[in-house]
């Protein structure tokens, strides 16, 4: 008889499986897109070096919401067949590795009103959200369970998805607990030359991937840069083709440029 280990499924992984399933379903079109970073990666070490309470990551929080807020029809719900919800805030639910019971699971924390923060603010968050202590019943970060919330993880898978497809007719109410943005950085963690494509129930969703030097052609010129790889996910029954093209374009020159840096 071979040899194994059993231990413990986290239970706060449970609702990562229920939002997969639920979102395997929407009509979401992923744009697999290569970002020159290194002319903003130059400003940042330069800001680093000012006040160094930033980071690349919260920059890029920053940047994608803030192109966001010029597009918001990009962030809208749709609820039903005739009605848009679109939001004057921009709310991330940005995907941070937390440590439970001995486990790394990822736990949402929801960024609110990012378009008008600084970027020190938002970096300030999400270092403080890594200190934050959780047990397996907490869903989200600095927010507190409620006692229905904690039941949640006891339900059957039946009744947990019927809970999503039931919540999701609300937008107001998803807007109130998850934003309306989905932001995850997991391709930041190691190298990798390559995207990965999430699943979410966010009208728009984000992957960051790894940061790469490559060679690539700029003035006729073949020189080294730092190349990003994102993916873009965006909800096709929200918004048509030609509107997704060009808040991308858009996103891709704030990046590129270093905005609000």
């Amino acid at each position: 008889m071979s040899d194994y280990i059993k231990q413990e499924f986290p239970r706060s992984r449970i609702a990562t499986i229920d939002i997969g399933e639920i979102g395997r379903h929407k009509h979401h079109i992923s744009a697999l897109v290569e970002i020159d970073v290194t002319e903003s990666r130059l400003k940042l070490k330069e800001l680093k070096r000012n006040s160094g309470d930033v980071s690349f990551t919260a920059w890029l929080i920053k940047v994608i919401c803030q192109t966001i807020s010029n597009n918001k029809e990009i962030a809208a719900f749709l609820k039903g067949k005739r009605h848009l919800y679109i939001f004057d805030r921009i709310n991330v639910s940005f995907l941070v590795e937390k440590e439970i019971d001995g486990q790394k699971v990822p736990i949402p924390l929801v960024i609110e009103n990012v378009a008008e923060r600084t970027v020190e603010s938002i970096n300030k968050q999400i270092v403080d959200s890594k200190n934050v202590v959780l047990t397996e019943s907490d869903i989200v970060l600095q927010a507190k369970s409620s006692r229905i919330e904690r039941l949640y993880y006891r339900l059957p898978s039946f009744i947990r998805r019927s809970f999503w497809r039931f919540l999701l007719k609300f937008p107001k109410v998803v807007y109130g607990k998850m934003g309306n943005v989905a932001i995850t950085s997991v391709g930041m963690i190691r190298q990798i030359n390559g995207w990965f494509i999430p699943i979410s129930i966010h009208p728009v969703c984000f992957g960051i991937g790894s940061v790469i030097k490559k060679p690539v052609v700029v003035d006729d010129e073949i020189v080294v840069r730092e190349i990003m790889n994102m993916t873009v996910l965006i909800d096709h029954d929200v918004v048509d083709g030609a509107n997704m093209v060009r808040f991308i374009n858009e996103l891709i020159k704030n990046i590129e440029k270093g905005k609000f840096l």
